[in-house]
């Protein structure tokens, strides 16, 4: 119901702007026609007086006294000897012959010049520009356009803003719903384990069901995070990023070929381990899909005096550059079976939580993408 009536008052603002824009049109026209008319009734009394005795000695005293009469459209009359005859310009310009033809073709382009006629015979031509309101109300418009543009943005960006708003509300509340659901089977199997470490039990067994109960907690520990703001503190962003790596390596296919590359130097970061960890597993496992389990794939750690780049290079489809931004959406996927939240929770983590920046560095069809996130560095003391 909100949806709908929410796109009911945007259609509605766009009709009676687009209504105001078209009334303005066709008053300018109905305005700018009544200009022409006068400026016609003008040239046929002016056509019937030069039929009239003493034309030349009356001549340019009534066509100077109507000139400077009208004061509301600039005029300026030219004889058939090409002779300007009168205008209605300002005093300080009105003797200024490169100006004035500056200005008779200002008004030519503006409005057809009208022909000052009697009785098939012509006299001169009359040369007549807009008139100041009309020319205000020409850019009357315009305003409106850029009005409607303001408005349009204005829009989108509401409703973009709270379209996002919502999906992170969502997200949260999904996220600690299945923090509290993996709680409760956690704990039991944490009482298990303990009871299996008293019976004669092969203690590798143990040792592996317990190594599966600390994943379980560090998973419930993640989700718990998304909606909070989590602490932050200084680590070695290599040896972070190369635990995640290694352990998705010893958890995959032997097809494929993990590879990586990193100074021995340590590179301080201000970073959620949990979560950065959950970053580079989502990374990892998003490229083995892409190359689907076969192929060569790269973690190349770079750095400079203030910011740390971390590139995952894989083998895989790659993805088309028109999709560069789409991939970190929620809900985009191109698997059949797949939510679309992998990408768009790197994102989250990486820019909302980390201050950093997540993008598809570049890629080629059939041949591979690179994602990389760009970290700031801090100092070792």
């Amino acid at each position: 119901m909100k949806k709908t009536t929410r796109w009911i008052l945007i259609v509605s603002s766009f009709v009676i702007v687009v209504s105001i824009l078209w009334n303005t049109y066709v008053f300018f026209q109905k305005f700018k026609e009544e200009e022409r008319t006068k400026m016609k009734i003008w040239a046929e009394a002016m056509g019937e007086f030069l039929q009239t005795t003493n034309l030349e000695r009356d001549l340019g005293k009534l066509t100077l006294e109507v000139l400077k009469n009208n004061t509301s459209t600039p005029m300026i009359y030219v004889g058939n000897e090409g002779d300007i005859t009168s205008n209605n310009l300002p005093e300080r310009k009105a003797g200024d012959s490169i100006y004035l033809q500056k200005k008779i073709r200002q008004f030519n382009a503006e409005n057809v010049p009208i022909e000052v006629t009697f009785k098939n015979d012509k006299y001169g031509t009359l040369y007549y520009g807009n008139s100041e309101v009309l020319n205000n109300l020409k850019y009357y418009p315009i305003a409106l356009i850029l009005i409607i543009v303001f408005f349009s943005a204005s829009v989108y960006f509401f409703y973009r803003t709270a379209k996002i708003s919502d999906q992170n509300k969502l997200w949260a509340g999904m996220a600690k719903e299945t923090a509290h659901q993996i709680g409760t089977p956690l704990s039991s199997l944490l009482g298990w384990a303990e009871i299996l470490k008293s019976e004669d039990i092969n203690p590798d067994i143990t040792t592996e069901i317990e190594k599966d109960i600390d994943r379980l907690s560090t998973i419930t520990e993640r989700f718990s995070k998304i909606g909070s703001i989590p602490a932050l503190e200084k680590r070695n962003i290599v040896a972070e990023t190369k635990e995640a790596f290694q352990y998705l390596q010893s958890r995959s296919s032997k097809m494929v070929d993990f590879q990586f590359q990193a100074s021995k130097e340590a590179i301080y970061c201000n970073i959620n381990d949990q979560l950065y960890s959950w970053t580079i597993e989502n990374l990892i496992k998003n490229a083995i899909d892409a190359m689907k389990g076969k192929g060569k794939l790269s973690i190349e750690i770079t750095s400079d005096k203030k910011t740390a780049k971390i590139n995952v290079i894989d083998t895989g489809k790659g993805i088309h550059k028109s999709n560069f931004i789409k991939i970190f959406e929620p809900g985009y996927t191109t698997k059949k079976r797949g939510w679309g939240l992998g990408l768009s929770l790197v994102k989250r983590i990486i820019e909302d939580y980390h201050n950093g920046k997540v993008k598809v560095l570049n890629s080629v069809i059939n041949k591979g993408t690179t994602i990389q996130i760009v970290l700031k560095v801090v100092s070792k003391n």
